[in-house]
């Protein structure tokens, strides 16, 4: 034993002080800035999880302690999403999913089979409807719920979380009536006889959402954990949470202390008082070797397009008679950014209709600070073609999501007409101004798969192919414009881009192994990408194995 003692300890004294590990025989590729494809054959990390070098192509291996042969696999960066709701991807795998519903009678029936296959749940909560993939567009109401669960509360988002639809014993539980006062910003859908339908659009969800039982602390770490899991299974490794609350601060706190965070947030409060909240003067700094920081605070100024909430400049051509809703204020929205942009935090507001981006422009050139402050618009949909230049001039982000171009544009041609399409989704045109683009999902809005989003991007085809050609096809992207957007420039978006992003000497090695060269393939090819292995700081946190 006095021996066997005796050699490990000599073994450890002969050790070096750190070890690196060079990553060898790689099919390497990440984009620049400008989205030019770089090619590389090894990666050589050290012991504390950074990159020391990226080994060009031809280029002579560094020694290294320890040498992983990766068989000629494809690495690339670690994906970032720019824009997504970690908490409420993870709820979205505990609760009913109607992604994909076609039909009123389909969409009863999945509540129908849920309930009966969950009899204790107090209330019966998912989301995922989308009205535009029903044949008669009709939305649902309470009456439909009704028909199929009548005992207990029941309510369900609409796929981009705009509206939901609550059914009678939900506004019971509620103490909502026909007499209720709707907060501004919002609509309580009425019916011919004067009473609720049982539809809520944007801040007028609040009515019913106050009675559902709120998420208990062990539900919102098993919602991070499976968000994490997701996530990291497609080759996310970072993301924008925006609209964190303080309960999911909490358990991303919780996560971090127990060393199970692996995912890297970049954390926007939901809205200013949380922010003070959890932060206090201002951002925090990053926390768990970079896994974790609260910078920014997301606002809203209006709604979505599916539930009309966006709002345009004209009346929607679908529905003469609105033109959308300011979910905030413009006064009120201008003070809240002042107050924390004067505080030091990054602004992050929701705008998609051309009259909300208007206004948003509007706030954010007032604000200045251009690229120090990097304020950020979130989806930017809609864009009257005289307002986009003023982006670039005023340093703000272009923070865009493919898929929503792919999921929309039938519904956007309906609700606009041809003729205000001039700057819709408008990806090419944003970055050719001369903007910063920032890619990301939605999710659960949409699907995470950050390869889907590129395929969007490179086509602008649904996942049907259509339409052929791609939907206002001179708004296409490379491949490596669009990878940019889903790695510099959503680190560069989260003032993260000296931490990760793009495998640079003295970054955190965050990185991805794929089953293709994505390159090599078509757009269709591409958004079947599988991932088999994600590493986040030199550790490997999934593997498909």
């Amino acid at each position: 034993m006095r021996t066997l003692l005796a050699t490990v300890a000599l073994v450890a004294l002969a050790a070096p002080a750190s070890a690196d590990t060079l990553y060898d025989n790689v099919n390497g590729l990440r984009a620049d800035e400008e989205g030019r494809i770089e090619r590389f054959d090894a990666l050589l990390v050290s012991d504390d999880g950074k990159v020391v070098q990226l080994v060009a192509q031809g280029v002579e291996r560094p020694e290294a302690d320890f040498v992983l042969d990766m068989e000629g696999r494809t690495m690339m960066p670690g994906l970032i999403d720019a824009h997504g709701h970690v908490i409420g991807l993870g709820l979205a795998t505990m609760q009913l999913d109607l992604t994909g519903t076609a039909s009123i009678a389909e969409l009863k029936q999945r509540v129908a089979d849920y309930a009966a296959a969950n009899p204790d749940l107090p209330w019966i909560t998912g989301r995922g409807w989308n009205q535009e993939l029903f044949a008669d567009g009709r939305m649902p109401r309470a009456s439909d719920l009704d028909a199929v669960v009548p005992d207990r509360p029941v309510w369900l988002g609409r796929v981009d979380g705009h509206a939901a639809i609550a059914n009678s014993a939900a506004m019971k539980a509620a103490g909502v009536t026909a007499a209720s006062t709707v907060p501004e910003g919002g609509e309580m859908v009425m019916g011919e006889d004067g009473q609720p339908t049982g539809l809520f659009i944007d801040t007028a969800e609040q009515l019913v959402a106050k009675a559902v039982p709120q998420n208990d602390a062990a539900t919102l770490d098993l919602a991070l954990a499976a968000a994490q899991q997701f996530a990291l299974s497609h080759g996310l490794t970072a993301v924008a949470d925006m609209g964190t609350a303080v309960g999911d601060w909490h358990a991303m706190r919780r996560a971090g202390d127990r060393g199970s965070l692996k995912l890297r947030i970049m954390s926007y409060s939901g809205g200013l008082e949380p922010a003070l909240t959890i932060a206090g003067t201002g951002p925090t700094p990053w926390l768990y070797d970079g896994k974790l920081r609260m910078g920014g605070i997301k606002l809203y100024s209006d709604g979505a397009l599916g539930s009309r909430g966006a709002l345009l400049k004209q009346p929607y051509e679908d529905a003469p008679a609105s033109s959308g809703l300011p979910v905030t204020p413009m006064p009120l929205l201008e003070q809240q950014a002042i107050t924390g942009a004067s505080r030091g935090f990054q602004m992050a507001i929701h705008a998609i209709g051309d009259a909300a981006n208007d206004t948003v422009i509007g706030i954010f050139e007032r604000l200045g600070g251009g690229d120090n402050a990097r304020h950020r618009i979130e989806h930017v949909q809609i864009l009257d073609p005289a307002d986009l230049p003023r982006i670039a001039r005023a340093g703000i982000i272009a923070s865009m999501q493919p898929v929503h171009q792919s999921s929309d544009w039938q519904m956007a041609e309906k609700r606009l007409g041809p003729d205000r399409l001039g700057a819709a989704y408008a990806w090419k045109s944003i970055l050719d101004s001369g903007a910063r683009l920032a890619f990301g999902s939605d999710f659960p809005v949409e699907h995470p798969n950050p390869f889907v989003g590129l395929k969007v991007a490179i086509s602008r085809e649904d996942a049907k192919g259509q339409p052929q050609g791609g939907w206002l096809a001179n708004e296409k992207l490379s491949f490596g414009q669009a990878l940019a957007a889903f790695t510099t420039g959503a680190a560069h978006a989260g003032f993260a881009e000296k931490k990760f992003g793009s495998l640079e000497a003295g970054q955190y090695a965050d990185f991805i192994i794929v089953d293709r060269d994505p390159t090599a393939v078509d757009a269709d090819a591409l958004a079947e990408t599988q991932v088999l292995q994600s590493w986040v700081g030199g550790r490997k946190v999934y593997s498909r194995d």
